[in-house]
């Protein structure tokens, strides 16, 4: 009877053994879950981090107007760090457009720091170069840069800043109406500037007027006028007045406009795709300065 007994018994112990085991495999997840969950797809970037990605495909790409554009519209970013290292590293270029639009946004970034290769593109041969690196000299507060401006003047150099090409440029009339016209439409804020504009404005007459409009409207408070911007920024037939109204919504700086731009990131012209990148790096950062620091709970 004992004997039965502690049969019975065991055989009670190990049935619970087995349940037990059976109930922790079944709770347990299979090792292919545990490995899926750890191989699941990263989160999506940022819209700032997809801009951050747009500039630095556009600096490197193979394509010098691309580079350009790219570099120019990286004026808007003052305050940041990886702009400036982007547009400086642009002032050694090998193609002439993009080491003028460079020379331009480290003047427009306040980066001190580029100073001496601006004075070293003061003897540039090409001089697009020099007027850029001129103009961003005297934002910076270094009187070398009025070199060039009395060179244009006056017909003649002053100082060792320009050399005889540069001057036989400066006193060919058609060249100098081409160069006037290109540094002229410099109004159009941070776009890739160039006989490109000159042929879209010939096409369109009143691009102009229109870009002129967008910049005017920069510290109009009517909020109307933020959608009036977005609208004209995704929709308008002009590409440099596309490029105008984002540019004054980042000077606007009003970050609620970031949702409402991002189509602008896929536009198919590099110069409002840059300025919108540009755009929404600017007002991701101003909302990040706005945003009050979070306090620290009290013990």
């Amino acid at each position: 009877m004992r004997l039965a007994q502690n049969k019975i018994s065991l055989v009670l112990f190990f049935g619970c053994r087995l349940a037990l085991a059976s109930h922790v495999q079944t709770a347990s997840p299979a090792p292919s879950a545990v490995q899926a969950s750890k191989t699941s797809a990263p989160p999506a970037p940022s819209l700032r981090d997809q801009s951050w990605g747009i500039f630095q495909t556009g600096v490197k790409d193979s394509n010098s107007t691309r580079r350009a554009s790219a570099v120019r519209a990286l004026s808007l970013l003052r305050g940041e760090p990886k702009a400036i290292f982007m547009a400086t590293h642009a002032l050694d270029d090998p193609e002439p457009a993009v080491r003028a639009a460079a020379a331009t946004a480290v003047g427009e970034l306040h980066a001190s720091s580029a100073i001496p290769k601006l004075k070293q593109l003061l003897s540039n041969k090409e001089t697009p170069v020099v007027i850029a690196a001129s103009r961003s000299l005297l934002i910076l507060k270094d009187k070398s840069g009025y070199d060039a401006y009395y060179a244009i003047l006056m017909g003649d150099r002053k100082g060792e800043g320009l050399i005889a090409e540069q001057l036989a440029t400066l006193k060919d009339p058609k060249k100098l109406a081409a160069l006037g016209f290109r540094e002229g439409i410099g109004f159009v804020p941070y776009a890739d500037i160039g006989y490109g504009a000159f042929r879209t404005i010939r096409k369109d007459s009143s691009a102009p007027l229109r870009v002129a409009c967008a910049n005017a409207l920069v510290d109009d408070p009517d909020p109307l006028i933020e959608d009036a911007l977005v609208q004209t920024a995704l929709s308008d037939k002009s590409e440099l007045v596309r490029t105008a109204a984002l540019g004054a919504l980042a000077q606007r700086g009003h970050p609620e406009a970031v949702e409402k731009i991002t189509q602008a990131l896929s536009d198919q012209k590099d110069s409002v795709r840059f300025t919108a990148a540009a755009t929404v790096i600017h007002l991701t950062g101003v909302a990040a300065r706005k945003r009050p620091a979070q306090t620290k709970p009290s013990p």
